[in-house]
């Protein structure tokens, strides 16, 4: 009898949650997890790497930053259990990429449909500043996930940081016209880079900074999830998500 293959998401999560390549961010994920926010005194902390999530034959790519420290360095999964996450979600929610408005917890029902959650940093990190030797030594993770999104057509890049780690990304599967252009481009929010198979799009990051100040309003995200949206359905029509997926 033959053997079973190894699913290469499991492989990757497994690989993602049980990384310690940085010290710094280790040290600091489990502190927050060990003595925890008022709030949340009740919560057991996830303290782990975080791996994207969503749909994984999803043809939109979300990139934010890293997790927040009483975010999904609590709850585990991206954009859940902070402001940012119920911003991030309602918008997807109005645009028809969740099935939801609301990122609460791991089991709360939440589906990503057509779209998938990732970010360049996977450990939260002190003061939400990773160091460009995080940064770099969490790149492969993300290189691995880019890998096994074979239907992506939209990069959307959520911040300034996102738009730079996306353009790294994506440059490797661009032909020599398409790479000058995106080398070219600035971040901007809803700035639009066509990049022949490819569109990598900008936003403000859904901070609570950036949202509580009016320089992203729900209306500014839910424009450019319009814009991803007309880039899509200008393309093939998605398939559904397999049954099961996170």
């Amino acid at each position: 009898m033959a053997a079973t293959q190894p699913d290469p998401w499991d492989e990757l999560v497994s690989r993602i949650v049980q990384c310690e390549r940085c010290p710094r961010l280790v040290a600091y994920r489990r502190r927050i997890a060990s003595e925890r926010r008022r709030a949340f005194a009740d919560w057991e902390y996830w303290g782990r790497p975080v791996p994207g999530f969503g749909d994984r034959q999803g043809r939109l790519l979300i990139l934010g930053l890293a997790p927040a420290a009483h975010g999904a360095n609590r709850t585990g999964r991206m954009f859940t259990g902070d402001s940012s996450g119920d911003f991030l979600m309602g918008a997807l929610w109005r645009a028809g990429f969740a099935n939801q408005p609301r990122s609460e917890r791991r089991d709360d029902g939440l589906r990503l449909v057509d779209a998938f959650v990732s970010a360049p940093v996977r450990c939260a990190p002190p003061d939400n500043r990773p160091l460009r030797e995080e940064f770099e030594r969490c790149f492969a993770y993300l290189q691995a996930e880019w890998a096994l999104l074979t239907r992506v057509q939209v990069v959307l890049a959520l911040g300034r940081i996102a738009f730079g780690t996306a353009k790294r990304l994506v440059a490797p599967r661009l032909d020599d016209e398409a790479r000058r252009a995106l080398q070219a481009a600035p971040f901007r929010h809803g700035a639009v880079v066509p990049l022949g198979r490819l569109t990598l799009v900008a936003s403000y990051h859904p901070s609570r900074q950036n949202t509580q100040t009016g320089r992203l309003t729900p209306a500014m995200m839910d424009a450019v999830l319009q814009e991803v949206r007309r880039l899509l359905d200008a393309t093939e029509p998605a398939a559904a998500a397999p049954p099961g997926a996170p």
